[in-house]
């Protein structure tokens, strides 16, 4: 059994700051691409920003400059550094990770955080 957990989501004013950690746990052989999906009202689910195992990331054109994903390979935990943030960051943020364990290799996917960016 693997899970996702995202944590860090909230209400922040715009302009401001947040820091999202998801770890992942369980039957845990190797993780390969980690990322960040958002999904806000009334829109598909979108694609914010991965990172593979090596480190390379990629980011969607609107969070380049904003946003920064890294992880921490020992703890199996992806993190996304959003800064300058605005109105339309307001989503569930979902992480992902494309992880391989005794039996199987897919991606799996946290249960979502709400970031909310209002005054």
């Amino acid at each position: 059994q693997v899970q996702l957990v995202e944590s860090g989501g909230g209400l922040v004013q715009p302009g401001g700051s947040l820091r999202l950690p998801c770890a992942a746990s369980g039957s845990i052989l190797s993780i390969y691409g980690m990322g960040w999906y958002r999904q806000a009202p009334g829109k598909q689910r979108e694609l914010v920003a991965t990172i593979t195992s090596g480190g390379s990331t990629n980011y969607a054109d609107s969070e380049k400059g904003r946003c920064t994903v890294s992880r921490d390979n020992a703890k199996n935990t992806v993190y996304l550094q959003m800064n300058s943030l605005k109105p339309e960051d307001t989503a569930v943020y979902y992480c992902y990770a494309d992880i391989a364990g005794w039996r199987t290799r897919r991606d799996y996917w946290g249960q979502g955080t709400q970031v909310t960016v209002s005054s």
